[in-house]
């Protein structure tokens, strides 16, 4: 249904009547459409659902990849964005991707909220009607757990937009909000579909909605509850590892069965940049700390392994490193890469691009990857996760992780038998870091798990130890960004995150 409607979206973003004032908490309604013109047919609930999935565009890249380089993981070439200020803990409430997070989600909830209170009265089969509002109600959980997790507590709204009850209401408290997004999720999944038709690839399944609750959960260290969740997943029998993990992240594989949920892209009217941006730009560019975060192929860290040489650092190291990380002296786009190809670190990003190893091809200046948005690999790592810190590392921890080691392309050393709580969890951590590198997951982690005062704080490192950028972390402020400030100036009623007035 996404690819053969896309001529539909501009319809379905003007029909939408949102609330019409300055804050961010509304969208502009049309000139065009109304409520009382538009929600009438099947086609006009299906464009509708459209502009909802529509509103997941900035999460392309803007609220993905970009979050990695507000950590250890990498950084950007420029300013843009202030993604380099929040990394160096120099940002402001009026920092750019700070309001447009907030934007951004209010936008999607502005129109999830809209769809839900409109499409009862659509003349349209009542279970096809109902499968739709479970992909709004999924959508509208992915942007609000989007906002709590930056932001804590926020504003929850779930009625009609109506600029008169809801421009100036207070935020309410985190914990209601993520218990409407379990809520909105556990609905969703009653009524969503296992798998859909090739036509409709791309919209919310009962998969992506369990897998969604799973991170949620996880998130808000309700563990039992979490591993349940992705065990459900796992129970499932839709998804299993693919057997690529280089080629996971390619255009032709976008499809596979690892796969649970995506942002769809379609050549020529909805592309993606990706190659120019991590090839041309070298954004985002990896650093060394990361690197150093690979295992040996003995399982075994640098700093242990007898495998480690640190005149051939790439030499011996766990596959996913090189499938996943452009390094100087080593073969990619069909020549050995030098500084001046990775001229910000010494490192680049082969995920989400087009480039072999192997090939000479010209630049791609734009290309149709879906970005994945939830994958089998991440459910795989919630349940540990959540496993070992409900009920400690049983054999069911170990399976998981295991399972990610033995894909075939990978084939690295199982987890050591006999481990505490405490040292499986730090396999965990670094297992999260390396599988999900660039797929905008990393600085949630170091937020929830309180590590980022240690992490992201002190001079990061080029591939050859020079100091490029220093991370600075005040654990006392920024575990919450702060609520940006013209929402404060035209919303007396939200209350500031602490020590950001």
């Amino acid at each position: 249904m996404r690819r053969k409607i896309y001529k539909m979206i501009c319809v379905a973003v003007a029909c939408m009547s949102l609330i019409a004032c300055d804050s961010w908490l509304d969208v502009d309604p049309s000139d065009q459409y109304s409520t009382e013109t538009f929600w009438k047919t099947k086609e006009h609930a299906s464009a509708g659902i459209m502009g909802c999935y529509n509103a997941l565009k900035p999460w392309r890249s803007l609220h993905t990849m970009e979050f990695d380089m507000l950590t250890a993981n990498a950084m950007p070439y420029n300013e843009a964005n202030g993604t380099q200020a929040i990394g160096k803990g120099e940002h402001l409430s009026t920092t750019a991707l700070i309001g447009s997070l907030w934007k951004n989600c209010y936008v999607g909830i502005g129109r999830t909220n809209t769809f839900i209170a409109n499409v009862g009265g659509v003349d349209m089969d009542e279970s096809e009607k109902a499968k739709m509002v479970g992909e709004a109600k999924f959508l509208r959980a992915f942007y609000y757990l989007s906002l709590v997790d930056k932001f804590g507590g926020v504003p929850l709204i779930i009625d009609a937009p109506n600029a008169d009850e809801q421009a100036e209401l207070p935020r309410n408290s985190k914990e209601e909000v993520v218990n409407q997004i379990v809520k909105d999720l556990e609905e969703a999944a009653a009524v969503l579909p296992d798998t859909y038709a090739s036509s409709d690839l791309g919209r919310a399944t009962k998969g992506a909605a369990l897998a969604l609750k799973a991170r949620t959960l996880l998130y808000n260290s309700r563990w039992a509850e979490a591993a349940q969740a992705a065990k459900q997943v796992m129970e499932s029998g839709v998804y299993q590892l693919f057997n690529d993990y280089r080629h996971f992240f390619s255009e032709d594989n976008k499809y596979n069965c690892e796969v649970i949920f995506d942002i769809e892209a379609k050549l020529p009217e909805y592309p993606t940049d990706y190659d120019q941006n991590i090839w041309r730009l070298n954004r985002p560019a990896p650093l060394k700390e990361l690197v150093d975060t690979y295992l040996c192929v003995d399982g075994k860290t640098i700093e242990e392994s007898p495998l480690y040489d640190p005149t051939r650092p790439y030499e011996n190291r766990d596959p996913r490193l090189l499938k996943s990380i452009v390094c100087i002296g080593y073969p990619y786009l069909g020549k050995t890469i030098t500084k001046e190809d990775v001229a910000t670190t010494g490192f680049g990003v082969k995920k989400y691009t087009s480039y072999e190893d192997d090939v000479t091809i010209p630049l791609v200046e734009r290309s149709a990857f879906n970005f994945i948005l939830i994958r089998y690999a991440e459910v795989l790592l919630t349940y540990a996760e959540a496993q070992n810190e409900a009920s400690g590392p049983d054999q069911s921890v170990y399976d998981a992780i295991n399972q990610l080691r033995r894909r075939p392309d990978i084939n690295m050393p199982e987890v050591p038998k006999g481990l505490t709580k405490d040292q499986m969890r730090e396999v965990i951590r670094r297992e999260r870091r390396i599988e999900l590198t660039f797929e905008g997951l990393y600085y949630s982690d170091i937020l929830r798990w309180k590590t980022a005062e240690k992490e992201n704080n002190g001079m990061m490192h080029n591939y050859d130890g020079i100091e490029v950028v220093k991370r600075s972390f005040n654990p006392k402020r920024d575990y919450l960004w702060p609520i940006p400030y013209n929402q404060t100036v035209l919303n007396p009623n939200l209350e500031q995150n602490p020590n950001w007035d």
